[in-house]
């Protein structure tokens, strides 16, 4: 059985591009386009791992994260958090880590993609 990935971005063509990059390394993916559907979707698929952008609208990926660790099925789900932002200050990337995410920053290539997600359920590579 695929292990599920949940990716959370506002952006539908990142959605779509994540989600075809890792569906093509047989990952069963779960996608959604705000924080809301993207706890509503974790609650229903519970997730083998997360990706999160961090500049979303009404509630951001890290508001996101914080919500997914008060609940107690989703606690430990891996999780990276995606943004093009270059410019994140050391208290949001400190937040972050906090709560156990790794930090990427947007492009992501299939390679970086895959490893980021083959790292985050520590899939050796053959």
């Amino acid at each position: 059985m695929p292990r599920t990935v949940l990716i959370v971005d506002d952006d539908p063509l990142t959605v779509d591009q994540f989600a075809r990059m890792l569906r093509l390394e047989g990952y069963h993916v779960v996608a959604a386009s705000d924080g809301a559907e993207g706890l509503q979707q974790a609650l229903l698929t519970r997730p083998d791992a997360m990706i999160l952008d961090l500049r979303m609208p009404i509630i951001d990926g890290a508001a996101l994260l914080e919500q997914f660790r008060s609940v107690s099925q989703l606690r430990d789900v891996p999780a990276v958090i995606v943004t093009g932002d270059y410019s994140l200050d050391e208290a949001t990337l400190d937040r972050l880590r906090a709560l156990g995410a790794q930090v990427q920053y947007k492009p992501l290539w299939i390679d970086d993609l895959v490893g980021i997600v083959n790292t985050l359920l520590r899939i050796e590579k053959a």
